[in-house]
């Protein structure tokens, strides 16, 4: 029977320019290279300038990704942006995108699930795709989390960096197997009983500020390891496969330590596991995309290859999803 899928056409993304390593962070706060590193893998982050908002990093991933395609602005008809630093209170960023990028009068909406805003996205996009009602959707991952840090809590503030990746989504017939191209399948959660343990102390309806990230560490540590499995295999199951029909794990780059756990958690091979932490740091909804792109393009993922994604955030929010390339 034939299905019409949504397909991963397109890979792009972008860094800003200033690399911030763990060094810098040490002459600013009480911590070192080695303690970060130990913790939490990372080496360095990319930061934006103070006159680069969260939609510029966005349109340059958006127009990376068509090139990638073979697809040109004027294509798109769906723009949706997952972030949680977002230029405006509104519009939404991505009508700023849609502005910035050149695209037609279309579909723009933003996403807000924290880490997991890409995977969400994803899953909002291929509603739409799939049932006919986009043709080229550009789904980004857009983050400046440094906005977002208080530079005297350690715990924090050498977790998190900045950038935007981004995929272009369209339809695919295919048979109704787990061989055709295009996303197969999804599992998405939120627990609204945990937010106190991942937020911003800050919001336009309580504070009137922006606020800064605030986190209980080793209970999102806890936390994370067990659900991310638990929908790893719901999505696996959702979509007719196998843990060992995986070709590429692409998690969340929060902490090298969670994406072991999970890896091991799942038994994973390592060499399936996809890690770029240690040069981009804990980038929110982009992480995902900036380490598949980095994957396609240094030659590991390839075209066909199974791949499955997932994050956690706050909220708590976390998700799966398989697609074949």
């Amino acid at each position: 029977m034939s299905v019409t899928r949504s397909a991963v056409t397109g890979v792009g993304s972008f860094l800003p320019e200033q690399v911030v390593t763990n060094a810098d962070l040490a002459a600013i706060v009480d911590t070192s290279d080695e303690w970060i590193q130990e913790r939490t893998g990372i080496k360095q982050r990319h930061k934006a300038r103070d006159d680069q908002p969260t939609s510029d990093l966005a349109v340059e991933a958006a127009r990376r990704a068509l090139i990638d395609a073979g697809r040109s602005p004027e294509d798109v008809d769906l723009i949706v942006v997952a972030t949680t630093t977002p230029d405006m209170t509104f519009p939404a960023t991505a009508s700023i995108v849609q502005r910035k990028l050149g695209a037609p009068v279309g579909i723009a909406f933003d996403v807000q699930a924290v880490c997991s805003g890409f995977v969400y996205a994803m899953s909002v996009a291929d509603g739409f795709v799939a049932r006919g009602l986009a043709k080229c959707a550009v789904v980004i991952g857009a983050e400046e989390m440094t906005r977002l840090m208080d530079w005297t809590d350690r715990t924090t503030c050498v977790l998190f960096g900045d950038g935007a990746g981004a995929v272009v989504m369209e339809p695919r017939e295919g048979q109704g197997t787990t061989a055709d191209q295009g996303v197969l399948g999804f599992a998405l959660r939120c627990d609204g009983n945990k937010t106190d343990l991942l937020y911003v102390d800050g919001g336009p309806a309580t504070t009137g500020s922006v606020g800064h990230l605030r986190m209980a560490g080793n209970q999102v540590f806890r936390h994370a390891v067990v659900n991310i499995a638990e929908a790893v295999t719901a999505a696996c199951e959702a979509s007719g496969l196998q843990i060992a029909d995986i070709d590429w794990f692409v998690p969340h780059q929060a902490n090298q330590r969670i994406i072991k756990g999970v890896g091991d958690r799942l038994g994973l091979d390592e060499d399936k596991v996809i890690s770029t932490v240690a040069t981009h740091a804990n980038t929110s909804a982009a992480s995902i995309p900036l380490a598949l792109d980095a994957a396609i393009k240094d030659g590991r993922i390839k075209r066909g290859d199974m791949v499955l994604v997932e994050a956690m955030g706050g909220g708590l929010t976390w998700g799966a999803c398989a697609f074949r390339l």
